[in-house]
């Protein structure tokens, strides 16, 4: 089979190869690497029409690019969204579609931890008064201590800022779409209007759906105390982003920490955000961290090694 990595997918070139020897030499299986992030649909093609098999991490994978690889049986997605990648033109294929679900459980809930803790004790304009020379005045912030932690979105990473919200003393409400299971999290399952109301703090976790998308809206944003925070570390237009950036310029919010927008980083010059008062914007940097890109490029190789093996033996 042809085997095609084409973008990084979080290990290197030499580490992957050594890897799959055994098993690429056994069967016979060819593997390339190359990088196509800059390219477009029509040099893509060119570069993996004969694929069995593609690898890769956020690249769009669109159902013209799906369609021209008629040999096409596996898509291993090194990234927990598979939003990216033409979901349909795959069930249509009937295209194994697999995702690295979990890889970046740690780092995203630390992540949104530290963008509530950095909005409430002010670190960002601390760290200016510092540099120009100013003193602790005027500086005095909240503890994350004894509030109420709104979850919104109950899967792993949810579940994991629950635990972190729990060990640094909130109080922890929890809204999720389908069944609930905790394990080990003291959290109480409530609906999101009352979460929305109830909340210092509301942190979102929901994958990109077509239910999900503007989830939480204008109406939503509307239920929120003046005092409360929003994080969102999961996808930009879960959040109607026009909506919140209203909020909080006319008060009606205390202030949000974005790790993700209505489009990906880098962000123009002229976009609305930054006109949004008591904001702190990171570039997409969530699942950014060198144990979770290792451990993203491991899930995705292990698919793709129980792929070939199954073939194999069938």
């Amino acid at each position: 089979m042809n085997i095609k990595i084409i973008e990084p997918i979080g290990q290197s070139e030499e580490a992957i190869r050594s890897r799959l020897a055994d098993l690429l030499e056994e069967g016979g299986h060819r593997l390339f690497i190359c990088d196509t992030r800059g390219m477009t649909d029509t040099e893509l093609i060119k570069n993996v029409s004969d694929a069995d098999i593609l690898l890769l991490s956020n690249r769009p994978l669109s159902r013209v690019v799906i369609e021209a690889c008629p040999k096409l049986k596996l898509i291993c997605v090194a990234f927990t969204g598979i939003d990216h990648v033409d979901q349909g033109a795959c069930k249509a294929r009937g295209i194994i579609l697999h995702n690295a679900a979990g890889y970046a459980v740690h780092a995203v809930s630390e992540l949104a931890i530290g963008l509530m803790i950095v909005l409430l004790r002010r670190i960002i304009s601390a760290d200016a008064t510092v540099r120009a020379s100013g003193d602790n005045r005027e500086l005095a912030g909240h503890e994350l201590f004894g509030k109420t932690l709104g979850v919104v979105g109950c899967g792993a990473i949810g579940l994991q800022v629950a635990r972190l919200g729990n060990a640094f003393g909130c109080r922890v409400l929890g809204f999720e779409r389908h069944i609930l299971q905790v394990d080990k999290v003291t959290i109480e399952q409530v609906e999101l209007d009352e979460l929305l109301s109830r909340s210092d703090i509301i942190s979102l976790h929901l994958p990109l759906t077509a239910d999900t998308r503007g989830f939480i809206g204008r109406k939503q944003l509307t239920r929120l105390k003046p005092s409360a925070i929003l994080i969102n570390t999961a996808r930009g237009p879960v959040v109607d982003q026009p909506a919140l950036i209203e909020a909080l310029v006319q008060n009606r919010l205390a202030g949000a920490g974005l790790d993700v927008f209505d489009m990906e980083p880098p962000l123009p010059p002229t976009h609305p955000v930054f006109k949004a008062p008591n904001t702190v914007l990171l570039p997409h940097v969530g699942f950014e961290t060198a144990e979770a890109m290792s451990a993203k490029a491991d899930i995705a190789l292990r698919q793709l090694e129980n792929f070939l093996s199954s073939e194999e033996s069938s």
